[in-house]
């Protein structure tokens, strides 16, 4: 992620971003651009992104990825996450911007970790629709979950080794095997 040094208000970051070529995201009224991705980054994606979609078919959420950014409000910060999923309804005819999401992950990438864990995780809690963020480590078994309780309060759990995750916010278990599918494969054929 490299950062502009141009300073702008959201409404001019809303109207000067739709003109650029590549994604940028907006914190504290400066911008930082968006970096290319590994497969390992964008196998991950995948495979969640297609188990989301099979276990929410026929409900009234919607799952998108990469470029479909989220708000925290209207006139704060915006993000790219790698998978958001929102079940509210004001978001289900919005063409570009998540304001109400349920869930959100991201997946690491040794130049955007810091980030995902610091600014990112302040902001997404901020999130009043927010139940879970999760970061997944796009080289390692590495899962970082954090989850709000019913005191509104968030806690983190990390796994580190295979195992099966619960989200709660949609009822839906997945396990490490089927987030690094493509990369044990890779590995069992070099």
């Amino acid at each position: 992620m490299t950062e502009q040094t141009q300073r702008m208000t959201p409404e001019e970051y809303l109207a000067w971003e739709q003109q650029q070529p590549i994604k940028y995201e907006y914190i504290n009224g400066e911008i930082y651009g968006m970096t290319r991705e590994t497969f390992s980054h964008n196998n991950i994606v995948i495979n969640l992104v297609s188990a989301l979609k099979s276990h929410l078919e026929g409900k009234n959420c919607k799952v998108e990825m990469a470029d479909t950014k989220v708000g925290i409000s209207t006139n704060s910060h915006f993000f790219y996450p790698d998978v958001v999923l929102s079940c509210d309804p004001r978001d289900r005819e919005s063409r570009n911007i998540i304001y109400y999401p349920c869930l959100i992950v991201e997946v690491l990438s040794p130049s955007t970790k810091t980030l995902d864990r610091g600014k990112k995780l302040q902001r997404y809690r901020q999130i009043k629709s927010l139940k879970e963020y999760i970061l997944i480590d796009s080289e390692n078994i590495c899962i970082e979950c954090y989850k709000r309780n019913e005191k509104n309060q968030w806690k983190s759990t990390t796994y580190t080794q295979k195992f099966s995750v619960q989200l709660e916010s949609i009822n839906f278990e997945f396990t490490t095997s089927l987030l690094y599918k493509n990369k044990e494969n890779k590995k069992k054929t070099d």
